[in-house]
């Protein structure tokens, strides 16, 4: 590990951090944590998640007598509360607010649509997920016991509007601020026709999250229900995401048509429930992170995909989307963003914490050591961190100033060196 690199990162963080914390206004009513640069002032679902559970490892690097501590628990459950000040009578949570283009008297853009009826994408699967960090760093989820109707009624919308019965599997309405924004299995298709990885593999973890949530706030009656609820996604996310030949996790779609109704398709015909889009991209990888992978299929994913230099693996980290895909592309963008190649620190980490979920200490390490080389030479360089940046050359691509997931970099040298995990948060 490069000490140097490590310390600048870590005098980075120390610099900017206080950016990210912000107080409560006429639209949050509670203190809450954003990304940094030019998402300044916005709450994301997922961002605000990465963004909490790296300043939880950053935190253990401090000896300020726990006053930054007390800073992120305020700011963290703040994120949690300000999302359950958002949900609405059916449990539609938004996936991010902002005062960005919103009137004085206007309600949220994505709070408006749906209440007009326009089913758009909600809260990714990263409530539970951020409740349990802050339950981890509080030592108590004492302060859930009164939001777990919310978290229900959350997981009852998903079922709602966003599950596909015939496959098992939950689908994204639209494209629109998916996390991974421009994922070709998603951008541009069809609304509802896209049961994603990314979605149903994070969704696992979540209900895990949500059962430890009930285990722990005295809901013993309604654990059983979130593990086996997990444990089933996960089997048909084997059934239906996995391809023994590519030997890899795809998003599949679920617009099958099987037209039982005249003559001609009553013999042998549809019978399969979604088609795989086989399109390579980091997603593929989700399933080791979420514990979903069997032991062959891990071993194939990280000696096949990951460690291929055609395909993922770069100096830098992995890449976003396979290096030999048609839409592999580097260019700088936003609103979307580019997923379709750059190294994204999140991609790094979430990449990270599945090698080392099944054993590939080694793996990880390597891993860890490419990112503080990105990070690291980008600050002497540039004096900043960057969003995303170029697999090929290592060079920023755009954001400067960005914190958010970057600083997941502190993560991986305390899971490798400490043997301190946010992940046992969860």
């Amino acid at each position: 590990m490069n000490r140097e690199y490590y310390e600048n990162i870590k005098e980075y963080i120390s610099k900017s951090v206080d950016r990210v914390f912000k107080s409560p206004n006429d639209l949050f009513k509670y203190p809450f944590i954003d990304p940094g640069s030019v998402y300044d002032g916005n709450l994301w679902d997922w961002d605000s998640f990465w963004t909490v559970y790296a300043l939880a490892a950053y935190e253990k690097t401090l000896n300020d007598g726990g006053a930054f501590k007390e800073k992120l628990i305020e700011g963290a459950m703040g994120n949690v509360l300000n999302f359950f000040s958002f949900q609405l009578e059916d449990g539609y949570i938004p996936m991010m607010v902002s005062k960005f283009n919103q009137g004085e008297n206007e309600e949220p853009y994505l709070i408006q649509k749906h209440k007009d009826g326009v089913i758009l994408n909600m809260h990714k699967p990263f409530l539970c997920q951020q409740a349990c960090l802050v339950s981890g760093l509080v030592g108590s989820f004492s302060w859930l016991e009164k939001y777990i109707d919310n978290l229900e009624k959350y997981f009852e919308c998903y079922d709602r509007y966003y599950y596909n019965e015939n496959c098992g599997l939950y689908v994204w309405a639209d494209d629109v601020m998916i996390g991974m924004d421009n994922d070709p299995a998603v951008f541009g298709r069809p609304r509802f026709s896209t049961a994603s990885i990314y979605l149903n593999s994070f969704m696992v973890k979540e209900m895990h999250s949500m059962a430890k949530i009930l285990k722990n706030t005295g809901r013993n009656d309604r654990t059983d229900y979130y593990t086996e609820k997990a444990n089933k996604l996960a089997m048909s996310i084997q059934n239906e995401c996995y391809d023994p030949k590519d030997k890899f996790f795809y998003s599949v779609d679920v617009d099958i048509k099987t037209r039982s109704y005249d003559w001609f398709h009553k013999g042998l015909g549809v019978f399969w429930k979604t088609l795989p889009i086989k399109v390579q991209a980091w997603t593929g990888f989700i399933p080791m992170y979420s514990e979903i992978a069997n032991k062959e299929q891990a071993e194939d994913l990280v000696r096949m995909h990951m460690e291929n230099p055609n395909t993922f693996c770069s100096d830098f980290g992995i890449r976003a989307l396979a290096k030999d895909e048609k839409m592999y592309n580097l260019e700088a963008t936003i609103n979307p963003s580019n997923w379709l190649g750059p190294i994204w620190l999140v991609v790094n980490y979430v990449v990270f914490r599945g090698l080392l979920n099944y054993g590939y200490q080694k793996e990880a390490s390597e891993l860890c050591n490419k990112t503080l080389l990105l990070l690291g030479e980008d600050y002497k360089k540039k004096g900043s961190l960057h969003e995303y940046y170029n697999p090929e050359t290592g060079e920023p691509i755009m954001n400067p100033g960005f914190l958010n997931w970057n600083m997941l970099a502190v993560n991986m040298v305390l899971e490798l060196t400490e043997g301190f995990s946010v992940f046992d948060y969860l």
